[in-house]
């Protein structure tokens, strides 16, 4: 069973509990406009250019003539002679048996701190039998699962996915239907009915919700109202994946937002009741 995938990230300490390995899946059906990951929304291999790091060396366009065009098929020539580390693929083909390889190598000090596998994205379930795959091999080898989700799924997915998933962090970036669409390009009618799914159906759930002043701010007590009984954890807006949009050379949505301060999400979680993750989306 192959997928794909944009990296792999071990000792992740930001998505679930305790050490964790965090495999980040390419593709998502969602676009958002503060996306933090503009990386890992298409499903196809991208190239990415860090101009800041380009030495002017010349190599990529000697051996493609498609070095800095539109055209690019993603090949990866042009990162293998850039001398300037200035260039990469992100996205690659990856076996479910490879990924758990390198997942089962930190197996003690998931035992040790409570941690394990987290799937995230782009959307792990926008690649469902790799998804479902990587989790029951994961289970077969004892380790502790969670996915990163936005819950924009067919509910069979979910079904699927459900008794081999220990944790899910589940995204509510808004309750208004037309806010959401305007904010991440698709409706939020599944994403809500899913949620639901999970809480009648007494998953473990810790729901997220991305903070970004001027787009979704004003919708924290709705979607506080919407996860009662659950735990909510509030994640404030960050400008840092500007480089990101840079090297695909794409446009940031939200590169003028003014990012929160730290008290005013410390006095919002305070007041509805919710976890302040310091890491932000």
């Amino acid at each position: 069973m192959n997928g794909t995938i944009f990296d792999i990230q071990r000792f992740s300490l930001h998505d679930g509990a305790g050490i964790r390995t965090t495999v980040f899946f390419k593709g998502c059906p969602l676009r958002c406009r503060w996306c933090h990951n503009p990386e890992s929304q298409s499903f196809a291999p991208e190239r990415m250019i860090y101009f800041d790091k380009c030495v002017s060396c010349g190599k990529c366009r000697e051996i493609c003539a498609n070095a800095f065009d539109a055209a690019c098929a993603a090949c990866g020539k042009c990162v293998k002679v850039c001398a300037g580390a200035a260039r990469r693929i992100a996205g690659r083909t990856a076996a479910v048996d490879e990924i758990i390889e390198t997942v089962v190598r930190d197996k003690a000090f998931y035992e040790t701190s409570g941690g394990g596998l987290t799937l995230s994205g782009g959307e792990p379930l926008a690649q469902p039998e790799f998804c479902l795959a990587l989790l029951k091999a994961a289970k077969e080898a004892n380790i502790h699962t969670a996915i990163e989700t936005c819950g924009f799924a067919k509910p069979e997915i979910i079904e699927a996915v459900l008794p081999f998933t220990d944790l899910f962090l589940f995204d509510i970036k808004g309750i208004d239907g037309e806010t959401h669409i305007r904010n991440t390009g698709v409706s939020n009618d599944l994403i809500l009915a899913n949620a639901k799914r999970l809480m009648d159906s007494k998953a473990n759930v810790l729901f997220r919700m991305p903070y970004i002043p001027n787009y979704n701010d004003h919708e924290i007590g709705a979607v506080r109202a919407f996860t009662e009984g659950f735990p909510l954890e509030v994640m404030p807006y960050h400008a840092i994946a500007s480089g990101k949009y840079k090297a695909l050379q794409r446009p940031f949505a939200t590169a003028a937002v003014t990012p929160p301060s730290q008290e005013e999400i410390q006095r919002l979680a305070e007041e509805f009741g919710m976890i302040y993750s310091p890491s932000g989306i």
